[in-house]
C-alpha cells in the first residue's frame, strides 16, 4: 500500500487552507477552491504544511492518499492553475473559438459546437491546437474528455482528437 497520504502539502507563501466541517478550503487572492473531505480523514494545517489524520481503521487508511492528492490539486490549482492540450489530426480537422464557444470541422456533416464553461479558459494558438486553463484539475480534464468524444483517436490512420501527450497505437490494415 502506498504511503502517499502521510507526506505532508506544502502551502506556499500567501496560500491559506481551511478545514471546517469536513470541507476544505484553500484560497490565494481572489481564487478559491473547495473540496469534501472523505469520512474518517481530517486535516491538520500548522507551520505551513497540511498534513492528513485518519481513524485506524483500514477503509479510512486507504482514503488519505486520495485526500492528500485531492488538497495538493487545491494548492496547485490556486498557484500554477492547470493546462490541457488537444490536437485535432486528420485531413480538414480544424477547430475555430469564438467566445465560449469551439466549433470542431470534424469530417461530419455538420460543424460540432462545444460550450466551453464559464471556469475554463480556452485558446487555439492553430487551427489544429486546443489548449484549455483552469483552476479546477476535475473540470479540465473533463473539458478535455468532453472535446475528445467528438472524434477519439482511430487505430487504423490515427485521425481524430487526441491529447497532445497521447500516443496512438497504430494497427495494420486489415488484409484479404
Amino acid at each position: 500500500m502506498s504511503r502517499v497520504g502521510g507526506a505532508p502539502v506544502k502551502l506556499p507563501d500567501g496560500v491559506e487552507c481551511q478545514v471546517a466541517a469536513g470541507t476544505v478550503t484553500v484560497s490565494k487572492g481572489d481564487t478559491v477552491l473547495s473540496t469534501e473531505l472523505p469520512r474518517g480523514v481530517d486535516l491538520s494545517v500548522e507551520a505551513g504544511e497540511a498534513t492528513m489524520v485518519s481513524t485506524a481503521r483500514r477503509k479510512n487508511a486507504a482514503m488519505m492518499g486520495t485526500a492528500r492528492a485531492n488538497v495538493q490539486n487545491l494548492v496547485t490549482g490556486v498557484t500554477e492553475g492547470f493546462v490541457r492540450r488537444l490536437q485535432l489530426v486528420g485531413v480538414g480537422y480544424r477547430v475555430q473559438a469564438s467566445g465560449n464557444r469551439l466549433s470542431l470541422s470534424l469530417g461530419l456533416s455538420h460543424p460540432a459546437i462545444y460550450e466551453v464553461p464559464d471556469e475554463i479558459s480556452v485558446e487555439v494558438p492553430s487551427a489544429t491546437e486546443i489548449v484549455l486553463r483552469g483552476t479546477d484539475k476535475q473540470k479540465v480534464g473533463h473539458a478535455a474528455a468532453e472535446i475528445r468524444q467528438f472524434r477519439p483517436p482511430e487505430p487504423y490512420k490515427g485521425k481524430g482528437i487526441r491529447y497532445a501527450d497521447e500516443y496512438v497505437i497504430r494497427k495494420d490494415p486489415k488484409k484479404k
